[in-house]
């Protein structure tokens, strides 16, 4: 009985994607679908685009990727989609949102559960997020990037920069930096088939990187972020902030307008 009333209580990909929708709609946003080599991927941006060379580009966490510690979901749309809400209340400049694979999307040839469970940061996720940031960097006639990934997309903003030329610079909120590390924390099974930016610490160096992480997050501690941090060369542009009270999601999208200018 307790087991059925947990599934009544989580929203439908339908109703989750119609409460997506009505947020953005809300903002003057909108969707688009983007089509890359293996997923169709779904953006958020808002109806038009200020004058600007500069764009951010957020990038969703896991989302509902787990019913319970041993269930994949059916489908990953976020239910709290905490990446959409701070693109959402970023007070200035451009930005845009971009969902993982399979979240908003149906897409039954190419969403299997391995691309939100053990291959989430696999290579084809990778370069379909490189394909489909192309597309939104155009859209919006920007030159520069600057990526902002919540949870496992700070994972995926980090991979992204390491093959790209035009990212100004990264920022994580409560970001699985190390997926490594992160499964060895949680006593988890690895992340067979995932990349993982530790082993592009020697490219990304160069990039300015401020890695946001929540005194209180027991998903992703702030020690594993000071540990990623720590890798670095010393004199390497990269530094972490701990906020004291904040935890995984809790406060980062309804705080973001006042955080936004201090990140600049």
């Amino acid at each position: 009985m307790l087991l059925l009333a947990a599934c009544v209580s989580v929203p439908t990909p339908g109703e989750r994607r119609q409460a997506a929708v009505a947020q953005v709609g809300a903002r003057h946003w909108h969707g688009i679908d983007i089509a890359t080599s293996t997923f169709n991927l779904q953006a958020f941006i808002p109806d038009t685009f200020d004058k600007g060379e500069h764009l951010t580009v957020y990038l969703e966490g896991d989302g509902f990727a787990w019913v319970n510690g041993s269930q994949p979901s059916s489908d990953p749309t976020p239910v709290n989609p905490v990446a959409l809400r701070m693109a959402l209340a970023q007070p200035s400049g451009n930005a845009t949102y971009l969902a993982r694979p399979c979240q908003y999307v149906a897409d039954p040839d190419h969403c299997h559960q391995r691309y939100w469970t053990k291959a989430r940061f696999a290579e084809e996720v990778v370069a379909s997020l490189d394909q489909a940031v192309d597309k939104l960097k155009a859209q919006a006639g920007a030159r520069h990037l600057t990526f902002v990934g919540y949870s496992g997309g700070g994972a995926l903003a980090l991979l992204l920069a390491a093959r790209r030329d035009d990212v100004r610079n990264i920022i994580t909120v409560a970001g699985n930096l190390d997926p490594a590390a992160w499964t060895e924390y949680h006593h988890v099974s690895t992340l067979d088939g995932s990349l993982n930016p530790v082993d592009q610490l020697e490219k990304l160096a160069r990039i300015p990187q401020l890695h946001l992480s929540g005194a209180n997050d027991s998903v992703i501690p702030p020690a594993l972020t000071t540990r990623f941090v720590a890798a670095y060369p010393k004199a390497s542009p990269v530094s972490v902030r701990i906020i004291p009270g904040y935890t995984h999601s809790c406060c980062w999208a309804q705080d973001w307008p006042q955080l936004w200018p201090k990140l600049q």
